[in-house]
């Protein structure tokens, strides 16, 4: 792979900026990975060729004519499919949209406004309900360290993109995990921001009080600079976030002593985490400890999610599936999901509302102890891909169990969470652990997981280990 495959979003504006490479250049390089890689990965559903071209060769222009250059001048960016880019159809990982979207969504406006380049749109299972890259439409997507292994989801075309070398950040969004899971899946950084910390716009909400959008990277500065220019609210947004601290500023300060609990307990009963997994939270801790953490084993006290949870993920699917324009065309298991959601009206919408907040109370007792939460990010090794094949909604929740039963509970409490990887284990795929922030408080986990970094590196490609 070229230097530019492994540069990331900084390296990458900066030579831009300084012009040692044009963004044009930069972007050909990156389509070319993409054609090169992409038809045994399945990482994109619509790649946009001339668009990118035309949209590089304006940065370069603007630089000429003496224009600024944008924190993200000339870095070309993947966007999971459920996100509007202008001229592109949002499917939402299916077939049953078939107009082309008549705006950015405002992420992607802001995206554009740093200088970022759009090169094409990313997979993901229909609506985002199960944390498998596989779909009746776009087939499945393998995880660039085994093609034999799921990269997770449901922004697992997006984990690998990056992951791969093909761009060095794509958007995902995280209603469950679905950041977390392929970024612990594809060995990446991908932190869920609190609540309300990212605009949904043009849509009020993302599966109601359980999503968000952000991006997948290979480095903590990286997540850092992107979610700087993305941040913010929009008038009508259901969420926002407090707090107003440069991401930026948080990775470049010392986190000072704090006080980490560690827990392998799983929030879903029944659920045994890997015991890659557990050794791998168990060295971090150490690791912690070294660097001068306080750190100790805790009981979380996890509440019970389920309730706030399942009314708003029907609710969520039944909502998207509501404005696609070919109802026809969704897949069986996404129309199965429907009618089994039936029960959710808004009234029970309304009383789940209820319920996360009561979750949320409970969640955050663990923090009147410890500053930062460490856990796995997911509780099995990546599985064999073929996880969805011929199964129905019921069967695909039970598989999903693992996978989600670190991370739900977290988007449900509203937290920033992180999955931050640490090393690969003895199977070659990434392993990875969570860290859990206070309420508004990512700045502590960027702090802390560029601590992490710093000490203890991870590989930036797949197949660098």
């Amino acid at each position: 792979m070229s230097d530019l495959a492994r540069a990331g979003v900084a390296e990458t504006a900066s030579l831009v900026a300084t012009g040692e490479v044009s963004a044009r250049g930069v972007v050909e390089q990156a389509l070319g990975r993409i054609e090169s890689r992409d038809r045994e990965l399945n990482a994109f559903s619509r790649l946009l060729v001339d668009e990118a071209i035309a949209e590089a060769q304006a940065r370069d222009d603007a630089l000429a004519a003496g224009e600024q250059a944008g924190p993200l001048h000339g870095v070309p960016i993947a966007i999971k499919e459920e996100i509007d880019v202008v001229g592109a159809v949002t499917t939402f990982g299916g077939d049953a949209n078939s107009t082309p979207a008549a705006a950015d969504a405002e992420v992607v406006r802001r995206l554009r406004a740093a200088g970022a380049v759009v090169v094409g749109k990313t997979t993901m299972p229909e609506f985002g309900a199960f944390p498998f890259t596989e779909s009746t439409s776009r087939g499945i997507t393998r995880n660039p360290w085994d093609h034999s292994r799921t990269p997770g989801g449901s922004s697992g075309g997006t984990a690998v993109a990056v992951s791969s070398g093909m761009v060095p950040v794509g958007m995902g969004g995280d209603g469950g995990g679905s950041i977390r899971i392929p970024s612990a899946s594809c060995g990446l950084f991908g932190l869920k921001p609190q609540r309300g910390r990212v605009t949904t716009a043009p849509h009020a909400h993302l599966w109601w009080a359980l999503g968000t959008a952000g991006p997948l990277t290979r480095s903590v500065l990286d997540s850092a600079i992107v979610y700087d220019v993305v941040r913010g609210n929009v008038e009508g947004d259901l969420y926002t976030a407090g707090g107003d601290e440069p991401f930026v500023d948080a990775v470049g300060r010392d986190p000072g002593r704090l006080r980490i609990g560690w827990s392998t307990k799983a929030v879903s009963l029944g659920v045994r985490p890997d015991p890659t997994h557990v050794a791998a939270v168990e060295e971090t801790a150490r690791l912690l400890t070294e660097l001068g953490h306080d750190v100790r084993e805790v009981d979380p006290r996890y509440p019970d999610p389920t309730a706030a949870f399942v009314p708003q993920f029907f609710a969520g699917i039944r909502a998207e599936a509501d404005l696609v324009e070919h109802p026809d065309r969704l897949e069986r298991r996404t129309r199965e999901t429907c009618r089994l959601g039936s029960w959710v009206t808004p009234k029970v919408v309304e009383w789940a509302l209820g319920q996360t907040e009561q979750v949320s109370t409970k969640a955050n007792r663990v923090f009147d102890e410890v500053d930062v939460l460490l856990t796995p990010a997911i509780a099995h090794r990546p599985v064999r891909v073929g996880r969805l094949d011929g199964v129905g909604t019921v069967r695909a929740a039970l598989r999903a169990m693992p996978s989600i039963a670190y991370a739900a509970l977290w988007n449900v409490a509203g937290n920033p969470a992180a999955s931050l990887p640490c090393g690969t284990g003895a199977d070659g795929l990434p392993v990875a652990v969570q860290l859990v922030g206070r309420t508004d408080d990512e700045a502590t986990l960027f702090s802390l997981s560029a601590q992490i970094e710093q000490a203890r590196p991870w590989p930036l490609l797949a197949g660098d280990a």
